[in-house]
Parts: C-alpha cells; structure tokens; sequence
C-alpha cells in the first residue's frame, strides 16, 4: 500500500501513468467520461434510509446488491494493495464539526485530487468516519454506490476526479440536516479583511460562483461546498474544482495564478506551446483546475468563520437575456429561489442543445442533495430570519439579448453589482419593480436602464415580453 505519499512522490508516479507535468502542473486526461455521470448514483435503502432519503430524486441500491459490490471492492483491494494509494484526509475544516475520510485509489493523480480537494493528514488514521473505495478499472460503466449508515462510497467505471469530491458532498448533505441540523451548501464564501461580514454564493457550474468569491479585497473561504452551523459557516474541502474554459487572466487572476501552481491538476486542459490552452475545448467544455486553497493568495488559512453571513447572493446565468442584472429579495422569495436552483445552458455545453435551455436544480445541487428539497428550504429560511441576511438574485448571463444575439453580462458590471452588496450601498438604494418579472430591481447609480430593466436593451420588445413570458412560466410550473 502506497499511504499518504506527499505532493511531489505523487506528481513523480502520475506521470508514469501517462499524466503530463508542465512546470509543476499536471496534465491529466479522463477519456470518455468528462464530467459526473448522473445515473450511475445510487444510494443504499436500508432501515435508516428508507424513511429519511428522498426516493423520488435518488436512486436506491437494495442491502443485497449493495454487500456483493462491496465484496467485490474489497477483494480488488487485497489483491491489488501493492498498487494501491491510500490517503488519509479530513472534510469540514472547522475541526469541531468535522470527520476523517479515507480515500483507496489505483492512480497517483486521483490520489493528489484527494489530496488537494480534501485536508491531508498526511498520518495514517485510526478510525475513518467515511471510506471512498475508488477503482475505476473495476466496472465497465461508471458506477457510484453510497453507503450513509455504514459510512463507504464504491466508484467505478470512470476517471473523472469530481466524482471523489461530489460523493463525499453527498454524504455531507445527509448528515449535516439529519444528524445536527445544520445547513450544507452549494456555494462559495468570502469574508472581509475583518472577518465581520461574510457573504454566501449560491450559483450552478458556469453562473461565476469561483470567479465572484475570489475577490482581492476579500478573504476566500472556500469556492464550492460549505456547512451553515450554530457557530457561522465553514468549507467543507480544502481546495477548489474550478471550471477553466476560457479562464481569463485579466477577469480572474487568483484562479489563473493558482492554475499554474505547483501541484495543481489541470484535467481535459489542451496543451499548447508548453502551457494550458484554456480557451480550446478539444475535450470538452468542462474542463477542471484542482488546487489546493493555499494556492488562491487571498484563500483563508482556517477555511471557516465564527459569525454569520450578512448577505446571501444567488447567482443565475440567464441565456434568456430577460432577467434583470440584480434583485432585492425577500425572505420568502430567497428560499423559492434556492428550491428553484435556476440557471440556462447554452448551445455548445451539452451535445444537441442548439438554444438556451432553463435548468432548475434544487438547492442549487440537486443531485448531491438526498433528503427532501423542503428540508434544506426550511432551515435556510430559519437561518435568513434568525440572522436578518439581506438576499439577491444576481444573474451574470446575458443582456440585450438572449443568447446568440445579446451579449454576456460584463464582469466588471456584475463586480460592480457585488460591490454594491458587500459594502451595504446597494441595499440604501430606490427599489424598482420590475414589472414583467415581478423582481424589484435596486437602482445602481452606476449601471445604465437598458441594463438593469433588460426589456430596454432589447431590439424587440414584443420579443422580449414573449420570451419573458415563457421563463416565468417555467418557474411557475416548477413544484418548490
């Protein structure tokens, strides 16, 4: 067994796997399967789990079927344990509410993803809270076996890394509610330089969650996963899965610092003129960074925070081009947006998708949350009321258009906007209504009409209210 090798052993033996080093970043490549396989979950029923997991969004797995998998699993194990890695990490990193995780993997490079994604304790552990068999050569399909009551994950049949962090995120979202009635996320967190006014970033893949939290004014707590405890909020990870494709220097130099970073892993990244080549998507559109947050200058050190959150920001990339750039929401209409989970894909993310499609996910992540959506709902909306937390709806997608004839929301705008919510002058500003959503829009002195009421930028208003039209009827439709 190869236990707790450190950055450099496993950069040496992921190359000998066919990773390619680059100045200390490694190239890896995941072949057919480029991102999480969404059927390929399934949760384990048992007496504890069949009352408490949401069954009609969650696939089960019967204690039989699950008992030969994990045979299966072990005895690859005991046969292969000269080849095999092993690293011991812990998740949630304020350490009073966290537990220890123990990761088997066949390659170095899954091995330094749990290293970086997760808290390496670089000594052997005597006890895990959760085991994560990962063998991808094992299965042919990918495969992803959850066990909540006896504590193990089984995934195979796929090379994507993110299925290691997402599994663990899964077993988080159980236990955070169930056992301690606390609140996990799908969001980033940053703080003040005085660590007295933390904000929240709800947000799916490609709405700006990374690139908005990584602010140099701000301190990093984490860009991707977090817990809403008693206390305040903490990371749940100790580093970042960030999207790269047409990373830019100028709009996010922490993520592109810590994309060139010792250690980091660059996964279906091309390769051009000895460097990542960030805006080619020759394997696909998703592609991933995974680093440590040390390697973000402004990440904090602890990863948690002792207070609560003054502002909740959900973000939206609205390919429709009809939503406003920002809205003050209240309390009741914050959680609806939390249990909608909105956001567009656009032509090009996913094959056969030629216009903008709405896309509503849970909590913003619902395939990684498995009780009831209402659970999750109930306790932000505790949380937003016992805190006072000011809510916003920012949508960093499209303006004077939807897709394909608009434009994508400038970042410098969007920053603007941030800004505005952060300090608290965007809250002192004349609220609008806006009537074809029924959003109130705040009155950014700085951003023009056309822009903060999307129907006056359009060539088209007939186009727009048609458009609109449909959006909001699609959010109505949806059952929260």
């Amino acid at each position: 067994m190869k236990k707790n090798l450190d950055r450099d052993a496993l950069l040496h033996a992921a190359v000998g796997e066919g990773g390619v080093l680059l100045k200390g970043v490694l190239y890896t490549y995941t072949g057919q399967h480029t991102g999480r396989s969404p059927n390929a979950k399934r949760i384990v029923i048992d007496a504890e789990t069949s009352h408490t997991v949401d069954w009609d969004n969650n696939q089960p797995l019967h204690p039989h079927e699950w008992s030969r998998y994990l045979e299966l699993f072990k005895t690859h194990l005991e046969n292969n344990k000269a080849n095999i890695y092993q690293q011991d990490t812990a998740v949630v990193r304020n350490p009073d509410e966290g537990f220890h995780v123990r990761v088997y993997t066949e390659r170095a490079s899954h091995a330094l993803f749990a290293r970086n994604m997760f808290i390496p304790l670089d000594e052997e552990v005597e006890f895990s809270s959760y085991t994560v068999y990962h063998f991808p050569s094992l299965l042919e399909e990918p495969t992803v076996l959850i066990s909540f009551t006896e504590r193990v994950v089984l995934i195979a049949g796929t090379l994507y890394s993110g299925e290691i962090k997402k599994s663990i995120f899964t077993a988080l979202n159980y236990h955070f509610p169930h056992d301690l009635n606390y609140l996990p996320m799908h969001c980033s967190v940053n703080v003040d330089k005085n660590r007295e006014n933390p904000a929240i970033f709800f947000g799916l893949s490609g709405t700006g969650k990374t690139t908005l939290s990584s602010d140099p004014k701000r301190i990093l707590i984490g860009d991707d996963e977090h817990g809403w405890t008693n206390d305040g909020l903490t990371n749940f990870e100790g580093g970042c899965y960030a999207k790269t494709i047409r990373l830019s220097q100028e709009d996010e130099p922490e993520i592109w610092e810590a994309c060139h970073a010792r250690g980091t892993i660059l996964e279906n990244v091309a390769i051009l003129n000895g460097g990542p080549a960030f805006d080619i998507d020759v394997f696909t559109e998703n592609c991933r960074a995974s680093y440590p947050t040390t390697s973000i200058a402004n990440a904090d050190e602890d990863g948690y925070v002792n207070c609560h959150p003054k502002n909740i920001i959900m973000l939206t990339c609205d390919a429709f081009g009809v939503l406003p750039p920002v809205a003050k929401l209240q309390p009741e209409e914050a959680v609806k947006q939390f249990a909608l989970g909105y956001t567009a894909k656009v032509a090009g993310t996913e094959s056969g998708i030629t216009e903008p499609v709405a896309t509503f996910s849970p909590c913003f992540g619902g395939p990684f949350m498995p009780l009831p959506t209402r659970m999750y709902a109930n306790l932000l909306k505790e949380k937003i009321l016992q805190h006072d937390v000011q809510c916003w709806l920012v949508n960093t997608g499209w303006t004077g258009g939807p897709y394909g004839k608009g434009t994508r929301m400038p970042i410098k705008t969007t920053r603007l906007i941030i800004d505005g919510i952060l300090d608290g002058t965007l809250a002192q500003q004349k609220v609008m209504l806006h009537e074809h959503t029924g959003f109130y829009v705040p009155l950014h002195p700085l951003i023009e009409r056309p822009v903060l009421f999307p129907e006056e930028g359009w060539a088209n208003l007939s186009e727009y209210c048609a458009k609109v039209k449909e959006l909001m009827s699609l959010f109505a439709k949806q059952v929260v």
